[in-house]
């Protein structure tokens, strides 16, 4: 089993950057592909980003494409989400996820198997 926790969340303006990190446990880190989700007030639970076991492939929604950026640190068993000209719109708590399958880089929540317990962000007009 996968621990995570979440952190670096908070309140913000429109146009500012926040950087998320996500720091794993318990299991080795490098064999999970990780990926970042985000849930808006009355919202579905949306997929954000995802990154390989080696860090070598990346993938994002396209609301966020160009303005977020997806890394991982192996040894440090560390995922980040850095988020740059935040909008209102991204305003949501944002779950990091982990998924045991060797390949591919899903973008529905039924394909992680291990979640943290979030972190909000809050990106005022």
């Amino acid at each position: 089993q996968v621990r995570m926790v979440e952190s670096g969340g908070g309140l913000v303006q429109a146009g500012d950057s926040l950087r998320l990190s996500c720091a794993a446990s318990g299991r080795t880190f490098s064999d999970y592909t990780m990926g970042w989700f985000r849930q808006a007030p009355g919202k579905e639970r949306e997929f954000v980003a995802a990154i390989s076991r080696s860090a070598s492939i990346t993938d994002y929604a396209d609301s966020v494409k160009g303005r977020f950026s997806i890394s991982r640190d192996n040894a440090k068993n560390t995922v980040y989400l850095q988020m740059n000209s935040l909008k209102p719109e991204d305003t949501a708590v944002y779950y990091c996820a982990a998924r045991a399958a060797r390949y591919g880089l899903p973008s529905r929540r039924s394909e992680y198997d291990y979640w943290g317990q979030g972190t909000q962000v809050i990106v005022s007009s």
